[in-house]
């Protein structure tokens, strides 16, 4: 007998409670197992979860799941590229603030990616426009340039710029 649509999400449900329950995808440090870190692009919080988001993170989850069987403690987090032009850019075209849309979009993505049933890390899931988060990225630039490992360096230009572009434009 076929499975019904009310038949699958059932099951999905049942087993996506279950991981949530057992914590099945969260690790933890365990030395008798070998380390295997999986990281995808983290998406733009910009709109809704479109295929091909899903398309990259079914590949990574495969591989993570892989790992996972074959004995490896997988680190396989989520986060958000929410630091930036894509996300201020809708914020911008849907007349709303910023810091509003990125988050409401954070959340909407959190819940659609939820509903896959990836094997995220979720105790792990991080935004890049959190202070929490790029507090660190700040650190880091301020130590490397106190070491002169970042610095600003005077350049000359190449050239003037290009008044058209050097292919053919179409009349």
């Amino acid at each position: 007998m076929p499975y019904t649509t009310n038949d699958i999400k059932n099951i999905e449900k049942k087993w996506q409670k279950y991981w949530e329950d057992e914590n099945t995808f969260r690790v933890e440090a365990d030395p008798s197992k070998p380390k295997y870190y999986v990281l995808e692009m983290f998406p733009y919080p910009s709109g809704k979860i479109h295929m091909g988001h899903v398309r990259n993170y079914t590949i990574a989850d495969v591989i993570a799941r892989y790992k996972m069987m074959r004995g490896f403690n997988v680190l396989h987090p989520i986060g958000y590229d929410a630091f930036g032009q894509p996300a201020e850019n809708a914020a911008i075209k849907n007349k709303t603030n910023p810091a509003d849309w990125t988050y409401r979009c954070i959340t909407q993505m959190h819940d659609e990616l939820k509903k896959m049933g990836f094997s995220y890390d979720w105790s792990r899931e991080l935004s890049t426009c959190d202070a929490e988060y790029y507090k660190w990225n700040q650190w880091i630039f301020i130590k490397m340039f106190e070491r002169g490992l970042a610095y600003k360096r005077p350049r000359r230009s190449t050239g003037a710029p290009i008044a058209r572009p050097p292919w053919p434009m179409k009349r």
